[in-house]
This record gives structure tokens, C-alpha cells and sequence, in this order.
């Protein structure tokens, strides 16, 4: 058992005759760890990339309604017959009047 563990401190697997095939292993291993850690930044970057998204959508969308509720405040009546007074434009005091064409053949 001591000598078991000495050997693998020593790093004698790395030099003996049969090394060949642990070395593949080794550089299989480290290969597989570096796709891996790769595939983890990859992702993480990704959740990153769409919770700066999701701030955005959220910020465009309360800009959205904030704008539609000024421009609803803008079309009502009574804020055009304000901005017309201004300019010396007032209501009619006679309502329209309905103009019919009829066309006889």
C-alpha cells in the first residue's frame, strides 16, 4: 500500500514502460476539462447576454406605455381645445352639418 502511493506521488505511472497509454488518457482528460470549461463560459455568457435583454425589453416597454399614455393625453378634446384657444381658435358654437349628395341617374 506504501509503496502503491509513493509510486503515484512519485508520478511513476507518467515513466514506465506502458506510459504511452496513460499519457493518451491524461491528455484525453485535459482535452475533455477544457471543452468542458469552454461549454460553461459559453452558457454563462448566454444568461448573461439575455438577463441584460430581458432589462431592456422591460425598460422599451415602460417607455412604450409611457409614451401611448402622453399621446393619449395629447388627443383628448380638451387639451386640443387648449392648445386652439392659444392660437385664437375656438369651438364652433353651431354643430356641423351633414352634407348628403344623391345622384340620379
Amino acid at each position: 500500500m506504501k509503496k502503491g502511493f509513493y509510486n503515484i506521488l512519485k508520478a511513476n505511472f507518467l515513466i514506465s514502460e506502458d506510459a504511452y497509454k496513460n499519457w493518451r488518457f491524461i491528455v484525453f482528460c485535459t482535452i475533455l476539462a477544457i471543452v468542458m470549461i469552454a461549454s460553461s463560459h459559453s452558457a454563462e455568457k448566454k444568461v448573461h447576454e439575455i438577463a441584460r435583454l430581458n432589462d431592456e425589453v422591460r425598460e422599451l416597454r415602460s417607455e412604450f406605455v409611457e409614451r401611448r399614455s402622453d399621446l393619449m393625453k395629447i388627443k383628448m378634446e380638451s387639451t386640443i381645445t387648449e392648445k386652439m384657444v392659444e392660437k385664437g381658435i375656438g369651438p364652433s358654437d353651431t354643430p356641423p352639418n351633414k352634407i348628403r349628395v344623391i345622384i340620379k341617374d
